[in-house]
């Protein structure tokens, strides 16, 4: 029998629960705040230019093709997507390191860095992509009810690397500091420090090295554009200028949602907004989490962001850049463990018009600087402009050419936009850190454990932080409310 389900929000995790529960024959709506679809993955147009405001690389391209094949499409009907070669380049105070498109190339330039460290290379990427084939099809594919799950003959010889860091694997087989830091990169996708992540994780140097970066022609954006493409071809109603206020409660029961101002009735309500903020739109007997269980959580960093329009192209750059050109763990610590502006920040410069023409007018350039901060500092106009200036500067130093007479305009996004758009935890951008603690089950629940009929889906919950979990996130959810709402 089918429900009317409300989803909050519509980010990846709503749109893709929302495309699995109408396939599943359910009258799914779904309520936006803002005026369009995408959650934090949303778009900025200025000029002829155009940046994805949230994600930006992607990667584990098989998920998303996945995701599509359950509809009985593929990926090339919605976008078209390209490999990028070279990856990445990362910039550090004396050397660049690029990451190539394909093994081959990658082990070539640790050679260079590091004579007879593509031998380790090789076996350490060999073990993370067995650990990528049961993470992905094994592990986050569990929806977080019970310990159990994590119990299977592939994890159970593995155990050990759930109390080993990727830290302590990496330094045990590297000693190049430059190497070690391209090694540790990736995990920061997760939202934690290397040596707080699970060395199983070396799953996601598999989905560096092993798989590619890619880039969806027009912006990351495309994806979401496909998802609710897909969602309405399904007959899902999409609402955006839609801010709901409150969950509706009758006796341990969801019973429907208010939104601008009018109560609509549904048989199930499921949440992909911030679950911190879902919570606070039910009443404090119906919350399952405290404010003190929110406040000791490890929750990934927010950002600083730029979105800066260039009448010039770049020299020196590639389509992603990473600026090591200072103290990585010095900047780690300043995110987690005591939590201020950093005082010489590690970043992020994303140039999409380098291999996409579509991104910025011919002959110019669209410049995305990220800078990962603690989620909760202070954010005001002086200590932005005072950190854009530290990092144009150094930008300027490593690339090797002028740039600041060339702004044409320059936008900015920090820890105010994010509670303020996204009514973000103390302006995350990424959700919940995947800690050992905060790992599968250990994580807030899809399903209410004080009101039924209420499910919650996203990166705070199960499987964390990411696009690709994002999207399987969407589908766990969906599962767990087939089993229990299929009569």
């Amino acid at each position: 029998m089918s429900k009317n389900i409300a989803i909050i929000g519509s980010g990846f995790s709503a749109l893709s629960a929302a495309c699995y529960l109408a396939k599943n024959g359910n009258n799914v709506s779904i309520f936006e705040k803002n005026k369009n679809v995408g959650g934090r993955a949303s778009q900025f147009h200025k000029d002829g230019f155009t940046f994805d405001i949230g994600p930006s690389w992607y990667w584990m391209p098989d998920i998303f093709e996945k995701f599509f094949n359950d509809f009985g499409k593929s990926v090339n009907d919605f976008y078209q997507l390209d490999k990028l070669n070279p990856a990445y380049k990362i910039f550090f105070s004396d050397d660049t390191i690029t990451i190539g498109d394909h093994m081959d190339k990658i082990c070539k330039e640790f050679e260079r860095v590091e004579p007879g460290s593509s031998k380790p290379l090789k076996a350490f990427i060999s073990e993370a992509q067995t650990n990528y084939d049961i993470a992905i099809n094994k592990v986050v594919l569990k929806p977080g009810i019970s310990p159990f799950e994590l119990v299977t003959k592939d994890t159970v010889t593995r155990v050990d690397q759930f109390f080993k860091t990727i830290s302590s694997q990496v330094r045990k087989k590297f000693k190049n500091p430059k190497l070690i830091s391209t090694l540790e990169f990736p995990v920061l996708f997760l939202g934690a420090k290397p040596n707080n992540t699970p060395s199983f994780y070396s799953f996601m140097n598999f989905a560096d090295f092993g798989l590619g970066t890619w880039h969806p022609k027009g912006g990351m954006y495309e994806i979401v554009k496909g998802m609710k493409s897909l969602a309405e071809s399904l007959n899902v109603k999409i609402e955006t200028n839609s801010n709901v206020t409150k969950i509706i409660t009758k006796n341990k029961k969801a019973t429907g949602i208010t939104v601008n101002g009018e109560t609509l009735n549904f048989d199930v309500v499921l949440s992909g907004a911030d679950y911190h903020h879902s919570e606070t739109l039910l009443d404090k007997p119906d919350r399952q989490y405290s404010e003190a269980f929110w406040a000791k959580k490890t929750f990934a960093p927010s950002s600083l962001l730029f979105y800066v329009g260039f009448d010039k192209k770049m020299k020196n750059i590639n389509h992603h850049n990473l600026f090591f050109d200072t103290n990585f763990e010095a900047h780690a610590e300043d995110i987690y463990d005591n939590p201020k502006w950093p005082e010489e920040p590690l970043f992020y410069a994303n140039f999409p018009s380098a291999t996409d023409e579509s991104m910025a007018p011919k002959g110019k350039e669209a410049g995305f600087f990220l800078i990962p901060i603690a989620p909760g500092l202070e954010d005001t106009n002086e200590l932005r402009e005072r950190y854009f200036e530290k990092i144009i500067n150094r930008f300027e130093l490593r690339t090797n050419q002028k740039v600041k007479n060339s702004i044409i305009f320059k936008e900015s996004f920090c820890v105010n936009d994010f509670i303020e758009k996204y009514n973000s935890y103390k302006g995350n951008a990424y959700g919940m850190a995947n800690t050992l603690l905060q790992t599968a089950f250990l994580r807030p629940k899809l399903k209410s454990k004080k009101v039924n009929n209420l499910y919650f889906t996203g990166q705070l919950t199960v499987p964390g932080p990411g696009v690709p979990p994002a999207l399987i996130s969407g589908k766990l959810v969906a599962e767990l409310i087939k089993k229990y709402h299929s009569n």
